[in-house]
């Protein structure tokens, strides 16, 4: 089947960038990719709501309209992943493990209003990071459904990763948070080399 157009999303600045050799290679056991997939949307649906309950009043201008739009959003791509994997005969598994996600909120400092600024900016490096990975998905996939539905997403990902990084301005100076972002982008980018491979949104490399 032929292959749609690489995806022209404009991707986030991230430190390191995935070949598409990666792409080839986790698309190889779809079934494990999507059911690592609808896990990360799962996650990524609670991470919302639990910033919303950790902070539920609106503080910030948009903040409870931005995590429940945010939350909707990733319940909704739950609902396409889980629909995608169980039409191809697969099924979620009951356990998980992220250690991507895992190292990436052993940065979260603790007490206000570090520990906020930083669960945003951990947010937007993962979505920032999804987002060039389902771009990379989209290009390498020779399965014209799943071309498509990773082109989607990322276009999704890299609005979702400005929603936290726009959050994150509102309270903090331009100085402090191009600071602390830049030193994230340096650990997120470490963090990804140290995963091992395999069918993964956020594996490391062969």
């Amino acid at each position: 089947m032929a292959r749609l157009p690489s995806s022209t999303v404009e991707l986030p600045p991230l430190h390191s960038r995935t070949p598409v050799e990666w792409g080839k290679a986790v698309l190889a056991e779809p079934l494990a990719l999507l059911s690592d997939h609808a896990f990360l949307e799962k996650k990524a649906a609670t991470n919302a709501m639990e910033l919303l309950t950790r902070w539920p009043n609106d503080w910030l201008e948009g903040w409870v309209e931005a995590m429940t739009a945010v939350a909707r959003d990733e319940v909704a791509h739950l609902m396409q992943v889980t629909r995608l994997l169980v039409s191809r005969g697969g099924r979620l598994e009951r356990f998980h493990k992220n250690p991507y996600a895992n190292s990436l909120r052993q940065l979260v400092r603790k007490g206000e209003p570090e520990e906020i600024l930083d669960r945003l900016l951990v947010a937007a490096l993962i979505e920032a990071r999804s987002c060039e990975r389902f771009s990379v998905l989209a290009a390498a996939s020779t399965d014209l459904e799943l071309a498509r539905f990773y082109g989607s997403l990322s276009s999704s990902e890299l609005a979702h990763y400005r929603v936290f990084l726009d959050l994150a301005r509102k309270f903090t100076s331009e100085t402090e948070l191009e600071t602390r972002w830049q030193q994230m982008l340096a650990c997120e980018a470490s963090i990804l080399a140290e995963q091992k491979p395999g069918p993964r949104i956020h594996s490391g490399l062969a």
